[in-house]
């Protein structure tokens, strides 16, 4: 138990230090960096009833509308992840069974009729709003203490920056490199009483660009 303790300081030791040492993304981006545009709608909850089972689970998604607006089209390479104030970090797409995005999409779609799962959506986001695409990221239920979460949407922008390891060094003894990437940052409070997570809100709080 100490051990494990113990290495959650460390981790949570060097996230803190890279945080710090981190660069930002730019404020006007260089000739041949591009940032795709994006909305988004609050986050859902949904609950999914293994068949033949009393037990329930629980998703969370966020529905989000991606327009190319450069001068190319690009290459998406995007990924997500769900962190809780209690430390939890959750990547999209685990343990999701393909049930969810299906009713996730009746849920939707007189608006969304061409929804489409972000793990699936493909590697291109071709230009012009003709190719806009509508795209929904889904996580596993998070921890039901946790206070407040924070989502982070990689893979919108090809801007990227190096800075060095806090610890881990190479064979001679210099700091390895950690390569950043442009990362679209929502945080949001989490409202409701633990016992009735049903009820379980998220309150939007805020949007920023970091380096992640």
């Amino acid at each position: 138990m100490k051990s494990s303790y113990y290495l959650m300081f460390v981790i949570l030791l060097m996230c803190g230090v890279c945080s710090f040492g981190a660069p930002k993304p730019a404020v006007v981006q260089r000739g041949g960096t591009w940032t795709v545009d994006i909305k988004y709608e609050d986050p859902q909850q949904i609950e999914f009833r293994v068949e033949g089972s009393r037990e329930v689970q629980r998703f969370w998604y966020l529905i989000v509308t991606l327009t190319n607006n450069t001068d190319r089209d690009v290459d998406f390479y995007a990924k997500s992840e769900l962190v809780t104030d209690t430390f939890e970090v959750l990547g999209s797409g685990r343990m999701t069974p393909s049930i969810v995005f299906k009713r996730i999409k009746l849920r939707h779609q007189s608006k969304y009729p061409f929804l489409e799962l972000l793990e699936e959506s493909g590697h291109r986001l071709l230009q012009g709003a003709d190719h806009t695409k509508d795209i929904v990221i889904i996580w596993p239920d998070f921890d039901a203490k946790a206070k407040g979460i924070r989502l982070y949407v990689t893979g919108l922008s090809n801007e990227t920056a190096v800075i060095e390891h806090p610890v881990k060094k190479d064979a001679d003894g210099n700091a390895l490199k950690v390569f950043l990437r442009k990362t679209l940052e929502l945080s949001y409070k989490v409202s409701g009483d633990a016992a009735f997570r049903y009820d379980a809100k998220l309150m939007f709080e805020g949007q920023r660009w970091v380096m992640r």
